[in-house]
């Protein structure tokens, strides 16, 4: 047991967390986001566009994935397309495309989860990590106090509001915070297993270098090496029976190979592109994603950080620490000093689960009451409000919220599902019997204080994803735009595509096979003389009107989403040739 550790924590504390209640979360979470939902823009019906293309394409083409004449975001590099183009050519169920796609990404969402509670689990095993040892006994064990740690990493992951979105995409983010998370959990694991621990983060840098961030992968792999070499060399210098024997230049051969194997990819396929110009948002708007996209677990970072100030010195004997912030900070810098915002910052998120999770053990009790007051009110509160506005949407009653959703998408025509309906019911009474737990039992145990954050961000994300899913498919994909297109070109056999966006490349090819069966309606704009309409960017309008041949085409029709009227980088610009050839 640790001398020098500020968690004083009894056996009677490390109560597990029920294997049933744990397994039900996840797999809600995983599950509700990805099932009955339409592709939502942009990167989501993007990346599913260039997976229906390369299924039907030959190998050759599979390097550099195209969707007509766009080519695929050389940051997201190649791995995400292949993932839903493989799922698609091993099930060919033509009327669940858009579902059959997303199979690889609900078994990734699921390997996240599951690689970080084990990436904790064998962080907390670290001497460095364990609690002080009594002088007649009682202490936690060191495997019971693992379990519990992880129990308390995993319920604070699945409580950070910034996961629910990215996470849920079929897109480059999710496999790169998979591939780092395998990263994360191979380096725990090798004090412990250290031919497994070097494969899967072996694989997890090759991924990350195939999935768009093959700078992230170098750091990682280059930092996680060099803790490995600094581990080696006190384990030398004071070795230890829990880790002798451990300290093998295997894992660090292996970390270099696949760092180097990985860079070798990404220089092939030109996926190096980092842009340091900076985060165009002002630090005011920087500060409010921090807050809100690392919620509630960044108060936990601080309390932990603050409590192991001492172990912060010795970051070499507290692995704990040192691999956490090894991940987490490269992402919290990219996501400041580059474009990518939130996306970047998904990625620090299983290591700020990690050390969010180290704060419990050295919380007291009325720490542990403000948080869940504070955690039953705010849920609570969203809950109600999703409740309200849907019963308004069905009934008019309360009429407000039912006006400000009419004013916001109009044209969208609530519809009832007695299945959303009752899993939307089972999740608020599950929700009243959580917070009845929490009150009357488990008082000791360590998770305690995450137990309701967890159950109340499944909650409301469940009650988005079923209330209020039919408002939002109509606010964030483009069915409805792709429906008045098709109104107005009823009859065409093709259409011209000039400068079309990959999103919206990928939407018109989908809804029109989808919904209307013809497939492959697009084409290159001056590739095919029958096209009797072409659709244009409303951003290339200047370009389209430079053009010479656009003089032979007259517009017919702007088709806008109906819920981005302020955006206009969405509108297609439908016209007609003058004389048919």
């Amino acid at each position: 047991m640790n001398t020098s550790s500020p968690v004083i924590v009894a056996q009677s504390a490390v109560r597990r967390l029920p294997r049933a209640v744990l397994w039900l979360l996840c797999a809600a979470y995983v599950a509700l986001g990805y099932l009955g939902r339409e592709p939502w823009k942009a990167a989501d019906i993007a990346s599913f566009g260039f997976m229906r293309e390369l299924a039907r394409s030959p190998w050759s083409d599979w390097l550099q994935p195209r969707l007509l004449d766009v080519a695929a975001d050389a940051g997201s590099g190649p791995l995400p397309y292949w993932l839903g183009a493989i799922a698609l050519q091993w099930l060919p169920f033509a009327g669940w495309q858009d579902l059959v796609s997303r199979l690889p990404f609900m078994a990734l969402l699921g390997m996240t989860l599951w690689g970080t509670w084990y990436a904790a689990y064998h962080l907390a095993r670290n001497v460095g990590a364990q609690p002080v040892a009594f002088a007649f006994g009682g202490e936690a064990q060191s495997t019971d106090y693992a379990r519990v740690i992880a129990d308390g990493t995993l319920l604070a992951l699945l409580a950070t509001l910034g996961l629910a979105q990215y996470s849920h995409e079929t897109a480059a983010p999710l496999v790169q915070l998979t591939a780092s998370t395998a990263v994360l959990y191979g380096l725990a694991a090798m004090p412990h297993r250290p031919l497994r621990g070097s494969g899967v983060a072996g694989l997890g840098l090759v991924a990350m270098s195939l999935s768009g961030a093959p700078w992230l992968s170098l750091i990682y792999g280059g930092g996680g090496a060099l803790l490995l070499l600094l581990a080696h060399a006190r384990t030398v210098r004071n070795p230890q029976p829990q880790t002798r024997g451990h300290g093998t230049w295997l894992p660090c051969a292996a970390m270099s190979l696949a760092t180097l194997l990985g860079a070798l990819l990404a220089v092939q396929l030109d996926l190096f592109t980092w842009n340091l110009s900076g985060n165009p948002n002002h630090w005011t708007s920087q500060v409010r994603l921090f807050i809100w996209f690392l919620w509630p677990a960044w108060p936990f970072l601080l309390w932990t950080l603050w409590r192991w100030r001492r172990q912060l010195r010795q970051l070499d004997r507290h692995r704990q620490l040192a691999l956490p912030l090894l991940f987490m900070l490269p992402a919290v810098f990219t996501a400041c000093a580059t474009a990518s915002g939130d996306r970047a910052l998904l990625l620090a998120l299983p290591a700020l689960a990690v050390l969010a999770a180290f704060a419990l053990p050295t919380f007291d009790r009325s720490i542990s009451a403000l948080i869940d007051w504070c955690t039953l009110l705010f849920f609570s509160a969203w809950a109600i409000v999703i409740w309200v506005v849907w019963l308004s949407m069905m009934t008019g009653f309360p009429p407000k919220p039912a006006a400000n959703v009419a004013r916001l998408a109009p044209g969208f025509t609530p519809t009832f599902s007695i299945v959303a309906t009752v899993v939307a019911v089972v999740a608020t009474l599950a929700w009243a019997w959580l917070v009845r737990w929490r009150t009357k039992r488990s008082r000791a145990a360590i998770w305690k204080s995450l137990a309701l954050p967890a159950g109340g961000a499944v909650l409301c994300w469940c009650l988005l994803m079923t209330l209020w899913l039919p408002a939002l498919d109509y606010a964030r994909s483009y069915a409805a735009q792709i429906q008045r297109l098709h109104s107005v070109v009823a009859g065409a056999t093709c259409l011209n595509s000039y400068q079309l966006r990959a999103p919206q490349i990928a939407a018109v090819q989908y809804y029109f096979e989808h919904d209307h069966g013809q497939p492959s309606v697009l084409r290159v704009f001056g590739t095919d003389d029958r096209c009797a309409f072409t659709i244009v960017n409303a951003d290339a309008r200047a370009a389209w009107a430079q053009d010479p041949r656009a003089s032979a085409w007259e517009q017919v029709r702007a088709i806008r989403r109906p819920t981005d009227r302020d955006d206009r980088d969405e509108d297609m610009l439908v016209y007609r040739q003058k004389v048919m050839p």
